[in-house]
């Protein structure tokens, strides 16, 4: 017998020179052979009632094994089973060729191979899942009746007479059952494992009517589904093979190990992606569900729920004024202040939140919750929050929870790294996408910070003078005073401090110049560099107005305040203003050079006045320095 299916083996492999070992195969060599089989046509195919009368089976048979292999008296009771479609019309004769190509195959791993290209070229046409359930409905046929014979009672003639043929006493029998304990025990290991294979590629299948673009894994399962596929059908493949080497006691052994290897990591990987895919459907949902609760806002803790917090987790704030957890309902019917910022902000920043803080405190229908945006938390940054929040005397959230929350924020109010406050009424309606700003720049005088009160896109500034009074008025008692009066003001700063003695000096002896004390021409220094607090408010402010949608009437705007920011790193900068107009603004070597050169402008303030002299001097002293560098550079 031996020399005989060594002979047929040969005689199998010359057939086709091609066939691979699968142990040696990739999941993509795999996937690439797999695919070249599949041709899908419409038809119809009750594959989920086959499915249900599988499992019947299979937990049945397998349950019975279980029990054989342990000594236990067998009872079978699937309460929880669902019945099959009553229209459902067995595949017998299919089912039938399938096992034809299973059964009385020589051990091997390439043959198991072969016969698995045989069996998936033989069910081309059909779905993925339809392919794995038909072929262990195939399996199961036998593997049920093999079972089920061995626990008919003695006295059951017909019983006995089919068992005799099936030879099930072959593996049955007490001395039998010894003989082959561990290969029945894998062989039903291996069936429970192929399975739940099929099963989950069921689960996963039923998840593909989404698209690839908002569930993202599903793109890794449309090849998964495949590979899951041919590794359950081999795997019974192995299994048919090993069964029948068992029962006409033939010497040879079909190895099973690998297989089981093999299945169990497919296994893991395909639940692995249901999870990852199920979850990613649920943030999809999710964000539905925000865009639609923002689009017919109801009530802002609903709102809230779904922007901030997961499914499952906990759904409380620290209260900064209590140092207590607090259940989100303490935000129901209020208004709301999201403070929104990664780690990284500064005291300057909080600061300006106390300020609204300070002012809203009394008044219970406004509220401050800080939402910390952090990629992925480590211990580091869990410390570092844990820090800032004590800083915070409003409402801070401790679990972010929501990645729909975390993708609006970034996608729909533009969050990046700088802080935005976002305004939100008691019916979770969104009046400001970013009040931080104006809180910044215009004080409590811009409360409530909604649309009406002025935004990014919406403050119009339609003159040097609104941008001017926007940018210089709050931040200092002095100046605001000094633009009262309607005095010039020299507002500078710089990262040279060589610079900035030479124009301190510079600007202070042209402060003092009898000429302009005659002229009751009075000039005012500030440095801003000497307050960080201040600093920051000044350049937040400069930015804030740099949008180009602000500005709709004077085009000169947009280029001064840009010509600002240019300058903020540089060595020296000077904003030159009277009162809340606009004179000049530079970087420190041009207006440096103008204010200590005032000799050379003299006779042409007393002709044409103060502010043409210093502009006009300024223009020849920028024009010729852009010269010189541009010649430099040449």
């Amino acid at each position: 017998m031996a020399p005989l299916r060594r002979s047929l083996r040969s005689l199998l492999q010359s057939e086709d020179e091609e066939v691979q070992n699968p142990l040696t195969m990739s999941d993509q060599e795999i996937l690439e052979k797999v695919y070249a089989t599949h041709v899908p046509s419409d038809t119809k195919f009750d594959a989920d009632s086959l499915f249900t009368i599988v499992n019947i089976i299979l937990r049945g048979s397998t349950h019975i094994v279980d029990n054989v292999l342990e000594g236990n008296d067998v009872t079978l009771k699937f309460v929880d089973d669902k019945l099959p479609q009553a229209t459902f019309t067995s595949p017998l004769y299919m089912l039938k060729e399938i096992s034809s190509k299973m059964c009385c195959k020589i051990p091997g791993d390439e043959i198991a191979h072969k016969t698995t290209m045989t069996i998936l070229n033989l069910l081309s046409d059909y779905s993925w899942e339809a392919k794995g359930i038909l072929t262990l409905a195939a399996f199961a046929l036998e593997y049920g009746e093999f079972w089920w014979l061995s626990q008919l009672q003695p006295n059951d003639e017909l019983a006995k007479s089919v068992a005799m043929l099936k030879r099930v006493s072959a593996l049955t029998k007490p001395a039998a059952l010894r003989e082959h304990f561990l290969d029945i025990y894998e062989v039903n290991n291996l069936i429970k494992a192929a399975m739940q294979v099929i099963e989950a590629v069921f689960e996963l299948q039923k998840l593909t009517s989404y698209d690839t673009v908002d569930v993202p894994a599903l793109a890794h399962a449309m090849d998964l589904i495949p590979v899951g596929v041919y590794w359950a059908i081999i795997t019974v493949a192995a299994c048919v093979t090993l069964i029948d080497c068992l029962t006409t006691d033939s010497e040879q052994r079909q190895e099973l190990s690998y297989f089981g290897q093999k299945t169990r990591i497919v296994l893991a990987e395909l639940r692995k992606l249901i999870l990852i895919c199920k979850q990613q459907i649920e943030e999809l949902e999710s964000y539905g569900r925000l865009v639609e609760l923002l689009r017919t806002p109801t009530e802002i803790v609903e709102l809230f729920k779904v922007l901030i917090f997961s499914k499952d987790g906990p759904q409380e704030l620290f209260d900064g004024a209590t140092k207590q957890m607090v259940d989100i309902d303490v935000l129901r019917m209020r208004h709301l202040f999201l403070f929104i910022s990664t780690l990284e902000i500064t005291e300057q920043e909080i600061s300006i939140l106390s300020s609204l803080y300070e002012f809203i405190k009394a008044n219970n229908q406004y509220k401050i919750v800080w939402i910390p945006i952090v990629e992925e938390w480590n211990d580091q940054l869990r410390e570092k929050f844990e820090i800032l929040k004590t800083t915070m005397p409003w409402y801070v959230v401790e679990h972010f929870g929501s990645v729909a929350g975390y993708k609006y924020i970034r996608e729909e109010w533009h969050f990046r790294k700088k802080p935005v406050v976002v305004v939100l009424n008691a019916q979770g309606k969104v009046l400001n996408t970013d009040a931080f700003h104006l809180i910044q720049v215009q004080g409590m005088k811009a409360f409530p910070f909604t649309a009406s009160s002025g935004t990014r896109t919406e403050t119009k500034v339609e003159s040097s003078t609104n941008w001017v009074e926007t940018v210089v008025c709050n931040i200092h008692p002095s100046i605001d005073l000094w633009i009262k009066e309607r005095k010039y003001i020299f507002l500078f700063g710089g990262n040279d401090s060589q610079w900035t003695r030479r124009f301190t000096k510079y600007a202070t002896d042209l402060k003092h110049e009898p000429i302009l004390k005659k002229a009751r021409i009075s000039i005012e220094l500030f440095y801003v560099d000497e307050d960080r607090s201040l600093l920051g408010r000044f350049w937040s402010g400069i930015e804030s107005l740099f949008v180009p949608q602000s500005y709709k009437t004077v085009e000169a705007v947009p280029d001064e305040i840009q010509q600002m920011i240019s300058h903020k790193n540089e060595g020296g900068w000077v904003l030159f203003i009277k009162g809340a107009s606009l004179v000049l603004s530079g970087h420190g070597p041009t207006i440096l050079k103008t204010v200590a050169e005032f000799e050379r402008w003299r006779e042409s303030m007393l002709k044409n006045g103060f502010e043409f002299a210093v502009k006009e001097y300024h223009q020849k002293v920028k024009t010729y320095h852009e010269m010189v560098m541009r010649g430099s550079r040449s």
